[in-house]
C-alpha cells in the first residue's frame, strides 16, 4: 500500500518547527519530492546511547521530531548505540567519559526503548543497534575508516581544540565516536539524521563518509536544547530543573505549571504535537485578551501527562493541582512516602509523645530535596510547610510513628515517619 503523504509544503512547515537548523532545506525539499513522487518514504534516523536509565521530557524533543516524520508516513529508526555507547559521546564534556559496561548499556537499552514508545508508534518504528554493524568491522575496514579524517579536521571539534589548547588528555578512541556514528548512517543509507545543536560536528560527519561512500549525503537537522523549568540552565537532573517522563502524574502536571509564560511557548513547539500557526495564534489569543495564559499552560501540563500516561491520569492531576493550589486542598491521591525515624533523628529534647525530627533530612528521605544543604536552602527561603502551616525550623517534633502533610513549593507529599 502506498503510503498517502501530505503536500511538501505542508510537510516542510511540520518538520521544519522548532528546528535549530537543516542542512540543508533546498536538498530536504528534493528528498520529500521524490519521496512523494515515487511513494517511497525517507529513511529518518536518530542515534541515542545509553547512558542512562531515565529520560526526562528534554530528552524527547528529538524523539517528538522523529514522530512528527513518522507522522507525515516516513520511516523513524531509533538508533540505540549499544557500541558507541562504550566509547562515551565526547560532546560537551571537558574530560574523556567513564566507558559503560555491557551489563550496564543493555539494561538502560530496554528502559530506553520502554519509555520512546510513550511518544513513537511501536508498530512504525524500526529499533536497531549500532553493534550490528559495528562491532563486524575489521581492522583493515577500521584503517580505511580512519584514513577519511585528519587530526586537523576532528580538532575543528570545540571540545577537542578546548582540550587540546588546556593540555589535557584525548583518547585517540575517542576520536573515533564522530566516526563511528557516521558510518551508522553509511550503514542504514538514511536520508536525514537528527541531533540536537551539541551534536552537529558528528551530523556532519554522517554527511561526508556517506558521500566517500558513494551515497547521497543525509539532511542533517538539529533541535535545539530544551531549558529547565528555572527557563535558565539547560535541563539537568544536576540542575534540579527537570520534568522525569516517569515521575508520577501529579509531579508532572505541576512541574510544567512552574514553569513561566514566556517559557510555556518553548516548551509547546518542543515537546507538542501543536502546529506552529495553532501556537502563533494561541499567542495571538494572548495579546488580545481573548485567552488566559494559565488556561493554556493547563492544557499544556494535560498533554505532557497524557503522552506519558493517559487522559484520565492527565483529567485527575488537573483536578489535584486545582485542589492544591486554587482551592487550598490537599489533593485525594497525593503521594505517601514513608521515612524512618533513626534516618531523620536529632539531638534536642523530646516532648510529650513527640521526638525531635532534622527537617533537612526529612525532605531529603522523602524526595522532597536533592539533598540535605538543599532541604536547608528550601527551610530558609520559608519554601516549606507542615500541616498548612509555614515551618522555618530546622528541628521539628513529629509523632513516631505519625504522619505529617509536607509541602515544598509546589510539592506536596504526605510523610509517615516509622521506628
Amino acid at each position: 500500500m502506498m503510503p498517502n503523504f501530505p503536500p511538501v509544503d505542508e510537510q516542510l512547515a511540520y518538520i521544519k518547527k522548532g528546528s535549530a537548523e537543516i542542512i540543508h532545506e533546498g536538498e530536504l525539499r528534493e528528498r520529500l519530492e521524490k519521496s512523494l513522487k515515487s511513494g517511497v518514504p525517507l529513511k529518518v534516523k536518530a542515534g541515542f546511547d545509553p547512558t542512562a536509565p531515565d529520560l526526562h521530557v528534554g530528552h524527547t524533543v528529538l524523539i517528538r521530531k522523529l514522530k512528527h516524520f513518522q507522522d507525515l508516513g516516513h520511516t523513524v529508526i531509533f538508533l540505540i548505540g549499544d557500541f558507541t555507547g562504550m566509547i562515551g559521546d565526547p560532546t560537551g564534556r571537558s574530560a574523556t567519559r567513564p566507558p559503560l559496561t555491557r551489563e550496564q548499556i543493555d539494561q538502560n537499552a530496554e528502559t530506553y526503548k520502554a519509555q520512546v514508545f510513550k511518544i513513537l508508534d511501536p508498530q512504525k518504528t524500526v529499533v536497531d543497534f549500532n553493534s550490528r554493524w559495528l562491532a563486524k568491522l575489521t581492522p583493515e575496514d577500521i584503517m580505511r575508516l580512519l584514513g577519511k579524517f585528519t587530526v586537523s579536521q576532528m580538532l575543528e571539534r570545540e571540545e577537542f581544540h578546548k582540550r587540546f589548547q588546556e593540555e589535557k588528555p584525548i583518547s585517540l578512541h575517542e576520536l573515533m565516536y564522530p566516526i563511528c556514528q557516521g558510518y551508522d548512517s553509511v550503514a542504514l543509507q538514511a536520508d536525514v539524521e537528527l541531533g540536537g545543536t551539541d551534536q552537529k560536528f558528528n551530523l556532519l560527519a554522517g554527511r561526508d563518509l556517506q558521500r566517500s561512500f558513494g551515497q547521497p549525503s543525509q539532511i542533517v537537522l538539529t533541535m535545539p536544547i530544551l531549558e529547565g523549568t528555572d527557563g535558565v540552565q539547560k535541563m539537568s537532573k544536576s540542575y534540579g530543573n527537570y520534568i522525569g517522563i516517569n515521575e508520577p502524574p501529579q509531579e508532572i502536571y505541576g512541574k510544567v505549571m512552574s514553569i513561566s509564560d514566556d517559557l510555556m511557548w518553548r516548551y509547546y513547539e518542543l515537546l507538542t504535537d501543536v502546529t506552529t500557526r495553532q501556537i502563533e495564534q494561541m499567542k495571538a489569543d494572548v495579546a488580545a485578551g481573548r485567552q488566559h495564559p494559565m488556561e493554556l499552560k493547563k492544557a499544556l501540563a494535560r498533554r505532557i501527562v497524557q503522552d506519558f500516561y493517559s487522559e484520565q491520569a492527565a483529567q485527575q492531576a488537573e483536578e489535584n493541582w486545582a485542589k492544591q493550589f486554587q482551592k487550598h486542598e490537599v489533593p485525594e491521591d497525593v503521594e505517601t512516602v514513608e521515612v524512618n525515624y533513626a534516618e531523620v533523628a536529632a539531638q534536642a529534647p523530646a516532648s510529650d509523645h513527640h521526638r525531635p525530627v532534622k527537617l533537612d533530612k526529612l525532605l531529603l528521605r522523602a524526595g522532597l530535596a536533592d539533598s540535605a544543604s538543599d532541604g536547608q536552602r528550601k527551610i530558609k527561603q520559608n519554601a516549606v510547610k507542615i500541616n498548612g502551616n509555614a515551618c522555618s525550623e530546622l528541628v521539628i517534633q513529629a509523632s513516631v510513628p505519625g504522619e505529617v502533610t509536607v509541602r515544598v513549593g509546589k510539592r506536596i507529599k504526605k510523610v509517615r515517619v516509622v521506628g
